[in-house]
């Protein structure tokens, strides 16, 4: 192809998406099966599922403010733009959507969703959100809401800030750094999750999960790290955190004072310091776990009969 037409072609290419610009949609359905086409400063009002089935779309600095906007689409890219609350349960059932510099207003969003990229995204009512979704990237993203990411596979993270409970309730392969987490019970239910360079503070964090690492990592957590089966922890502070490692197996490392340790199952233990270690004959056997305190202050053993 000579370059006339190769310059042809990619001109054509460019004409053949379409774009509108300062529409109103109204009414169900009003984009349905929409294909590469451009909406700038496009406001979606009320009708239910405007999107449905679009596919190769962008939108700049867009509106949604009614139900279910982005149900079965793919190839989306959404920019600058605006989820009011009433667009809730709005990306369902979606493949391929990068959605950058947003703000999301409505609660259950993205469910049984796949590749889905989340850039500078700000989740003000984050309830329910990310159910069931696969191969999700969460780059500077915060959210405030109860039970997300329930399910999720191949999740990463970073710089990622959620004041929310019960996150990540049954995921899988999950990595997430530098990042703050306020929640009760993160983390259940969970195999191979690996936190880096991060805060955490919730009661009752990973229990009932396989494979949970922290490195880096600041926790204060009731009662947290219980019943796990495969806990590593390097290079790690446990502040204000007790009651931990019931019933789990560990290799943990943590700095500072640990202030109550309750019958973990087997592993080693090492820090600075423990408060009150619990090692209860009757529930575990004692010697399956190893406990090394660098001070010369023993932490204080106690048998239950």
């Amino acid at each position: 192809m000579n370059l006339e037409t190769s310059e042809q072609s990619h001109t054509n290419a460019q004409s053949s998406v379409q774009e509108s610009h300062q529409t109103r949609y109204t009414g169900e359905r009003a984009q349905f099966f929409a294909h590469e086409h451009r909406y700038v400063n496009d406001i979606f009002a009320d009708g239910e599922s405007p999107l449905k089935h679009a596919s190769s779309i962008e939108l700049d600095s867009c509106a949604f403010q009614w139900k279910y906007p982005l149900w079965y689409c793919h190839d989306v890219m959404v920019r600058n733009s605006t989820w009011f609350e009433m667009a809730r349960a709005g990306v369902w059932y979606t493949h391929a959507i990068r959605v950058e510099d947003c703000t999301i207003d409505a609660p259950k969003n993205f469910r049984r969703c796949d590749d889905v990229s989340l850039h500078t995204v700000d989740f003000t009512n984050a309830a329910e959100t990310l159910w069931q979704c696969t191969n999700v990237n969460l780059d500077n993203v915060s959210a405030r809401g109860d039970y997300l990411g329930m399910n999720c596979e191949h999740v990463t993270a970073q710089n990622f800030r959620l004041v929310g409970n019960y996150p990540f309730d049954g995921a899988k392969d999950v990595h997430i750094a530098h990042s703050r987490l306020i929640s009760k019970d993160a983390f259940w239910n969970c195999e191979n999750v690996t936190v880096t360079d991060s805060y955490i503070s919730g009661e009752y964090l990973g229990w009932n999960s396989r494979n949970l690492t922290f490195i880096n990592c600041t926790i204060e957590s009731l009662q947290g790290l219980c019943y796990i089966d495969n806990l590593v922890m390097k290079n790690c502070r446990l502040i204000n955190t007790t009651r931990a490692f019931e019933y789990s197996t560990v290799d943990v490392e943590a700095h500072g004072t640990i202030d109550s340790i309750v019958n973990p199952t087997s592993g080693v233990i090492r820090a600075d310091a423990i408060g009150e270690l619990t090692l209860d004959p009757n529930r575990i056997d004692p010697k399956a776990t190893r406990i090394v305190v660098a001070s010369n202050t023993s932490a204080r053993t106690q048998q239950v009969q």
